[in-house]
């Protein structure tokens, strides 16, 4: 029995996904199978390779609320929900603000919390092109691990910068940068020492965000549509269980060692972007990539031409 994230398409409940724990079957759950989606969810735990990312915060007071209470937040929209996705718990980040990477920090637990309209620490956010208001229900608790503020101008933040420079800049959520990175900001700065206050939020309401392809039935921020960008986070968590990626390489006839690889989101180039890399951790001699191009249809030629044009600009290390 395989597990899957999308076998409720066809249902007619309410919602077709739920992003936590992530799993779902075909039918109903016997006991077995209970047992085994436990069994998976540790193996998840076990055997996927952290990953790490450089939070965009969008201005100094917002930092400084961030350091203060270790929280990271995102708001009540497609990109915010998507970030609250694409990170787990487990995994490194840092904070980005004015081309500088703030701290490391291991992420220690998220939550998504009802009617957090004006929750502290951060004020709703109004933009006056559009009149939206935004606010931040979306939390990621953090873990101080070291302190530093580095500028990406320094070499060992080349990956992130590429596609910072590529990919619109500080308009995106949040990067996630490779292992060689992060082993470069393991030692950056100094091991944290200093005092984080704890924000305590009395009779706060915890919800899990849900994903469905009707429109009809969208209720933001518990209810979003179900978009590319989702999928494509929950194929690259799933590729980053290396149980899951040895298959992926077996099917498609490639021999290389998944305990090798690194699965990555979003890598930008010239001409565009691909939706998920894998790459090799730490090369030697040879740096092999594969690109995946993430469609929630059916692929059309002129997504073919542009992954093979995608393979073109990486050259012979691309398989």
């Amino acid at each position: 029995m395989i597990p899957t994230v999308l076998l409720e398409a066809e249902k007619k409940e309410k919602v077709i996904i739920k992003p936590e724990p992530f799993l779902k079957w075909a039918g109903g759950k016997s006991q077995l199978l209970k047992q085994f989606e436990l069994f998976y969810l540790q193996r998840v735990k076990i055997t996927r390779r952290k990953s790490y990312f450089l939070i965009s915060v969008s201005n100094r007071r917002n930092l400084d609320l961030c350091i203060k209470y270790a929280l990271a937040g995102f708001t009540n929209s497609i990109n915010g929900v998507w970030t609250f996705l694409d990170i787990k718990e487990g995994d490194f980040v840092s904070f980005l603000y004015g081309a500088k990477a703030y701290n490391l920090y291991v992420v220690e637990s998220k939550e998504a919390i009802k009617n957090a309209e004006n929750l502290p620490p951060w004020p709703p956010v109004t933009f006056k092109q559009s009149g939206n208001t935004y606010y931040f229900p979306f939390r990621l608790i953090l873990k101080p691990i070291r302190k530093f503020e580095e500028s990406l101008v320094r070499v060992e933040f080349n990956y992130v910068a590429e596609n910072l420079l590529l990919r619109g800049g500080y308009r995106r959520t949040h990067f996630q940068a490779d292992q060689t990175t992060l082993q470069a900001v393991s030692q950056m700065g100094v091991i944290w020492n200093n005092r984080v206050d704890k924000l305590v939020l009395p009779n706060k309401e915890i919800f899990i965000p849900r994903f469905t392809k009707r429109r009809n039935v969208i209720s933001i921020p518990e209810i979003f549509q179900f978009k590319e960008l989702i999928l494509q986070a929950l194929i690259r968590q799933y590729l980053s269980v290396k149980d899951n990626l040895y298959i992926l390489l077996q099917q498609s006839g490639i021999s290389i060692d998944p305990n090798n690889l690194e699965v990555l989101g979003e890598k930008a180039f010239p001409e565009g972007f691909v939706d998920i890399l894998i790459k090799e951790a730490t090369p030697l001699g040879v740096s092999r990539e594969i690109i995946i191009e993430v469609k929630t249809g059916v692929a059309r030629e002129q997504d073919i031409s542009q992954l093979e044009g995608y393979a073109n600009e990486i050259g012979k290390e691309c398989i």
